[in-house]
């Protein structure tokens, strides 16, 4: 499911073409050296890589100091990936012929070599050398990208931040190799692909794991029998509520070609059989490290398909009236020429989390993030050392508080490797500017307390614009809804048959929030019923309806339209602050607005009542602040 990560130097090209020598001047004198020599050309030229590595050592093994037999042998495992072995004999080149134009391709080499392994220092020793060649303009465009990048990692070094990653505990770390873990918003639910390194088929798997009361994950199991098999399953994503999971796949199931992704849905404790998600998101390419947003309406992915930037990009797709559009690249701004891979899109749905090669770093594969400002993605900004060194770090989780993080580690041996999950604070510093939570509860009938589906509609009614939609489970009755900062919230839970219920979230302001657990009760439409409305504004002691009460007044609107039978009382009330006659009529002028509204956008004057009660007729006691605005209200009921 993951990519073969691996150091992909970008002056292989260049490695290739100025450092096998087409001299006929050698520095030896062995004739035997250089007939071993030239005899490695040819077999090079058939692509006989082997018996070539076989004459170049015999050749030096004639003469240790032939600097050109050094140079072919150490470009030959350059461009076999080997480069340990490259390393040893580039560094011999170079030391027996340190001012020979004919190094410059070696220096490069090595140079790029020491950045990736994070020896920066000696890695800009020999960019200042390569630049005392004077090198052809498309070599020093590569020296100067190559010093930028190190001498970027060594202020990130001089300037780290505070982290300090605990392994998670070793139920959750037992097998060979685990990776890619992603959490459900409200942290209780964990899960993560993982593959035993002994098993000869090398099986991927998805599990998962939940916390108990007192903190600790219990051992991980099978997600499912509907979408773990004894093909690979891996690199999943999840929705807020843990009710949408997308993965991927690469065999055993009906596919566009090679690793496609598919979904699955979560109806009571069961995950229904999974779905190939089609051509507008799948093709005949590669695709996987799959990223939904909290409300499962955009779905981040990569693809190494044609039509991109670079080998590997992030791309996108929509849920649109009830199905996916047609990816499309996410685009210059972050994709590049090299490969970007594992996006994570945080529940704010404005901070995507991703991993390239491309952007200056601290060698090989970093962490990068990128903020969602006025529709377009931000300038991608490297999370800084030691969160990115110079290993590859290739996938991350954020929790929707902004400060958790979980990644996978590889600790390699000499005949072996692990991947382990670890945790972490995120450093304030690099924390996500708009942080979330959550509200969640289940939806009940009132009267029987049986689970409902029901439509769970949360609105930024400063905008009077839907954020989110969701259905609560037809099974459990359960649902969740994000709320991040920098909104002020309605949030409308409805059923046909039923009155709707409206809550009020004012997240305008950046605090500490703890989660939200309600319950819902519907009630069922029928004469006498009765329902607040919890999102109608007036300014103090006046009865013009602000702007954003215009969310609520229009889901009445729509409420009444549905029901075309439905006949309601409006009824203003008040506290008790000031006397029973200013109340009594303020109540009435407020109620007579929210008529007045209904009958502008279309309802029968016939089918609504409305009258003021002035404070007669309390909720709650008016001895607080608190208390005395749940007295002031608007509300309908059922005629």
């Amino acid at each position: 499911m993951a990519p073969a990560y691996r150091s992909c130097f970008f002056i292989l090209t260049l490695s290739l073409t100025f450092m096998v020598p087409s001299w006929a001047q050698y520095h030896t004198k062995s004739k035997k050296a250089i007939k071993y020599f030239e005899k490695s050309g040819e077999l090079l030229r058939s692509r006989n890589y082997s018996d070539a590595v076989t004459y170049l050592e015999m050749a030096i093994d004639k003469d240790p100091n032939f600097a050109e037999a050094h140079l072919r042998l150490g470009t030959n495992y350059l461009s076999l990936g080997d480069y340990a072995n490259a390393r040893g004999y580039l560094e011999s080149a170079v030391a027996l012929i340190p001012n020979d134009p004919k190094t410059v391709g070696a220096y490069l080499a090595l140079a790029d070599i020491y950045y990736r392994e994070g020896s920066y220092q000696r890695s800009l020793g020999l960019i200042d050398k390569l630049k005392s060649f004077n090198p052809p303009p498309r070599i020093a465009q590569q020296v100067l990208k190559l010093e930028e990048g190190a001498r970027f990692a060594l202020d990130q070094i001089n300037n780290p931040l505070p982290f300090d990653p605990k392994p998670l505990p070793d139920n959750i770390n037992e097998f060979d190799l685990q990776y890619f873990p992603v959490l459900t918003a409200d942290q209780k639910t964990m899960i993560f692909t993982r593959r035993r390194s002994r098993d000869p088929q090398f099986d991927e798997d998805m599990v998962i794991s939940t916390r108990e009361e007192d903190g600790n994950w219990t051992t991980p199991e099978s997600i499912s029998d509907n979408i773990n098999t004894k093909f690979n399953e891996g690199t999943c994503t999840i929705s807020a509520n843990g009710r949408t999971i997308i993965f991927t796949s690469c065999s055993g199931r009906t596919s566009m070609g090679s690793c496609d992704l598919y979904i699955s849905y979560k109806l009571g404790d069961e995950w229904t059989e999974p779905e190939n998600m089609g051509t507008k998101i799948n093709s005949r390419s590669w695709e996987s490290q799959p990223s939904l947003s909290a409300d499962g309406k955009i779905l981040y992915f990569v693809s190494d398909r044609s039509g991109g930037f670079g080998k590997r990009d992030i791309w996108m797709s929509q849920w649109i009236a009830g199905s996916w559009s047609k990816a499309v690249n996410l685009g210059a701004t972050i994709n590049t020429a090299e490969e970007e891979v594992s996006p994570f899109i945080h529940v704010n749905g404005q901070t995507l989390y991703f991993s390239s090669q491309g952007f200056t770093g601290m060698g090989g594969y970093d962490i990068f993030f990128s903020e969602m400002k006025n529709g377009k993605w931000s300038a991608p900004k490297n999370l800084g050392y030691p969160i990115n060194t110079a290993d590859d770090q290739v996938s991350l989780f954020i929790t929707a508080d902004g400060e958790t993080g979980y990644y996978s580690y590889e600790q390699k041996g000499q005949n072996s490797y692990r991947s382990l999950l670890y945790e972490f604070s995120v450093p304030e510093a690099i924390q996500v500017s708009n942080k979330s939570n959550y509200i969640s509860g289940k939806v009940l009938d009132v009267q029987t307390r049986q689970p409902l589906k029901a439509q769970v509609e949360l609105f930024d009614i400063n905008a009077d614009s839907l954020k989110s939609v969701v259905a609560s489970d037809s099974l459990t009755g359960e649902y969740m809804q994000i709320l991040t900062e920098g909104s002020e919230y309605a949030l409308y839970v409805s059923r046909p048959g039923y009155l709707f219920e409206s809550l009020r979230f004012d997240y305008q302001e950046s605090r500490d929030r703890d989660p939200i657990n309600i319950d819902i009760f519907l009630k069922p439409i029928k004469s006498g019923i009765a329902a607040t409305m919890n999102n109608i504004f007036f300014e103090v002691d006046k009865y013009d309806l602000k702007e954003k009460s215009r969310t609520e007044l229009n889901k009445t609107v729509r409420l009444l339209e549905s029901n075309p039978s439905l006949r309601i009382e409006i009824s203003g009330h008040t506290d008790n602050s000031g006397s029973d006659t200013h109340n009594q009529q303020l109540s009435l002028n407020r109620a007579r607005a929210v008529y007045q509204y209904l009958v502008d956008h279309g309802i029968d004057p016939k089918r609504l009542k409305y009258k003021g009660y002035g404070s007669s007729v309390p909720v709650a006691a008016n001895d607080t602040e608190e208390n005395r605005q749940l007295n002031r209200r608007i509300e309908f009921r059922v005629l």
